[in-house]
Order: C-alpha cells, then structure tokens, then sequence
C-alpha cells in the first residue's frame, strides 16, 4: 500500500490542517495517558521544520453534537503544550472563526457539532477553509467517514502524517501471508466476538496460532461444550464460535483456549482467586483470568513465534486477582526478538499500568477499532483518500 505522505508534499509558508487524535482518556480533568499526543510530536516536529503553520483539530470524547464543557479541548491544552513543548493558541471553535497566526492552533472539539460525525460536506468545507494543506495523522478515526478525517479530503491536497505512515507500514505486511515471516502468532482478547469476527476470519489462512483470551475465550469455551459458569459469554455467538474453531481446522490453524483459569464468585478488589482446570469450572464461577499452565504453554508459543500481533487483554487486568495474564503475555512479548505489534486501548492501558516501555516492541498502535478494521482487510475511508493511484 502506497501512500502521499508529508515527507513529499510542498510545505513552506503552508497553513496545515492537521487532524490528530487528542482524545486521551482523562480522570479530575488530568490526562491520564498520554501515549496518542506524544505519538503525533513527530509530525508536528516534521511540519513546524518545514516552515509550515499546523492548525490541529481533533475529537474528545462523546459529546453528541452538543457544546459540552467538560469535553472541552482546552482542558488538556497544558499537558498538549507540556509534550510538544510549544505554546499552543487555543480557538473556542472549529469553524467560523479566525485562525491566528501563530506556528501552532488548537481547534476546539469538532464534535460539537453534529455535522461531523454525519460527514457534512459544508461543515468539512468550512474546516478546510482553514489551511491551503490537510494532514492525516489519527489513525485511531481512520475507520469513520467523518468530515475531519475522510470529508476534508474532498477540498484540500491530502497526506499521511508520519504516525499514519508507521502504523500503515507497520500493520500491511500483516495482510499478505508471503510478506508474513513465520511462525505467526495472533493473540486476540476483549469481550465480544462480532468486534473480531473480521480479523478473525482474516488470519485462520495466515496465522499458524490464534490465542483468545478475556471473555471472547468463554464464548469458544462454551461452544466446545464447557461449563462457564456465570462467566461474561455471549450465548447468541455460541454457532459463529463453532464456525471460527471448524474453519480453523480446516486450514490449519492452531486456536488455543485456557486449559486452567483464575476463577471467582464476584468481581472486586476483595474477592478470593483460585486457579483451576477448565473442566472444575461450575455455579457461580465467574473465569477471570488465564491460569498458571495456560500462561507458560503461551509464552513458549510466543518463544517459538517470528511474528506475534496482540489486542485485547487476556483478564480483568484492572484488579490484581486477575492481571497476571495480561502482565505475563506482555512480558514475554516484550522480551521477544521476533516482530511484535500491540495495539487496543486497553491493551496500551495495560502496557502503561505495568510499566513495560513501549520501546521493547516493534509497533504500538493508536488504533483500537481502527487496527481491527485495518487487519480484517477493509479499506479505511480515511486512508483510502490517501492511497497513490
């Protein structure tokens, strides 16, 4: 996949638009993770270089096309200025008003307006009015038809940031098996499994092993006829289950399930974990977690692998009972010399909350959703714009 990116476009005394993907999760109005701003610095760095003035816009959280303060950009304007260690002039809207000139602008929230998600071709007009030039750099809203992402592209000369080129770069050889250096392994957690049907799908003819954890795992559990417990499943997949482990044995890929789990009968930092095989599983048991043996067969299987892809959590990570996991996997992962691509919000979460450098792995995506969509094959309508013809 090839791509315009910045690295060929004429930036000198160049307004930019550069959409960033700012919306970092917070807690008493401080930004409790800040791996997305810093990860576009570089291309802001690039820009500010290359005599170009950057004109950033993002979304923050969820406020349905209302103008909500506490979604507001400009709580986060210090610890945006701290990372990129420029001052920053912060504007109270998206459209309709006056950019200063100034080396870096924050737009406010554009999702304070409805027209953004619904991808309004006026809306994204009056956000292109800002710049002579769009930059694409949140890959996180790669996946959404939005007109900050994929709308603006219709009325400006469009390119890749640096951090949509590294995750692009990064993540395409995955979708081509003779690219794929072997053995690979794709290590799939979270909850529900119509998220990662499509990837799913996509790798039972690519990858040599598929590891599924968290509670997707209780579904394929259920669906080879174990007892879950009151374990988070999803009953009405039980049949999609089937299929998945049917077409996996028909070409050959290796799914592996927890063959012992951390068990409990609530969920709380009180509660009392025990580690037992699959088959003691009954009652009021809730699998929380992967067991002890199930852990070591997981890490010799990552030993033994050239290429391991993870997202999604193998436990309720966020309590201690049932962390250990997630926190071994990540650490065998970390201390593998094979490729390893990580991504998933929680899955960075996790990452930070352990304290393993993002630097022991060979790419951390910004994309949860958007690394899905990407490795299920589809075309995301934010790149698409972007692909040289």
């Amino acid at each position: 996949m090839k791509i315009q990116t910045i690295k060929e476009a004429d930036l000198s005394n160049k307004k930019v638009l550069l959409r960033a993907d700012l919306n970092v999760p917070t807690k008493d109005g401080k930004v409790t993770d800040t791996t997305r701003i810093e990860a576009v610095k570089p291309t802001v760095d690039f820009l500010l270089k290359n005599n170009a003035q950057v004109i950033i816009c993002s979304h923050f959280g969820r406020p349905k096309g209302e103008k909500k303060d506490e979604l507001s950009l400009k709580h986060i304007l210090p610890t945006i200025e701290e990372i990129l260690e420029y001052e920053v002039q912060f504007i109270d809207d998206c459209i309709d008003i006056e950019v200063p000139d100034a080396p870096i602008s924050l737009l406010e929230n554009t999702r304070f307006h409805k027209e953004e998600k619904e991808n309004d071709a006026d809306f994204a007009q009056k956000l292109a009015s800002h710049a002579d030039i769009f930059v694409m750099d949140a890959f996180g809203a790669a996946h959404r038809a939005h007109a900050s992402t994929e709308g603006v592209t219709n009325h400006l000369p469009s390119y890749a940031g640096l951090l949509l080129e590294s995750e692009i770069n990064s993540m395409a050889p995955l979708l081509d098996s003779k690219q794929i250096e072997k053995p690979l392994t794709l290590i799939i957690g979270g909850a529900k499994i119509d998220t990662k049907i499509g990837i799913l799908n996509n790798f039972l003819d690519k990858a040599d092993n598929i590891i599924i954890g968290g509670a997707l795992a209780n579904t394929f559990l259920l669906a080879q006829g174990h007892d879950v417990g009151k374990s988070l499943v999803e009953e009405d997949q039980v049949e999609t289950a089937q299929e998945i482990l049917m077409k996996a044995s028909e070409t050959g890929c290796t799914i592996l399930l927890p063959k012992d789990v951390i068990v409990a009968d609530e969920i709380s930092k009180e509660a009392t974990a025990i580690d037992i095989p699959i088959e003691d599983v009954e009652l009021d048991m809730m699998i929380l977690d992967i067991g002890k043996n199930t852990m070591e067969s997981y890490v010799e299987l990552i030993q033994n692998s050239k290429t391991i892809v993870m997202n999604g959590p193998l436990g309720l990570y966020e309590f201690p009972q049932f962390e250990a996991g997630t926190y071994v996997i990540l650490e065998a992962l970390a201390a593998s010399n094979s490729t390893t691509i990580v991504g998933g919000g929680d899955s960075v979460d996790a990452l930070n909350k352990f304290n393993i450098p993002h630097k022991k792995f060979t790419h951390i995506s910004t994309g949860g959703g958007a690394m899905i969509e990407f490795l299920e094959g589809k075309q995301l309508p934010a790149i698409a714009p972007l692909i040289k013809s």
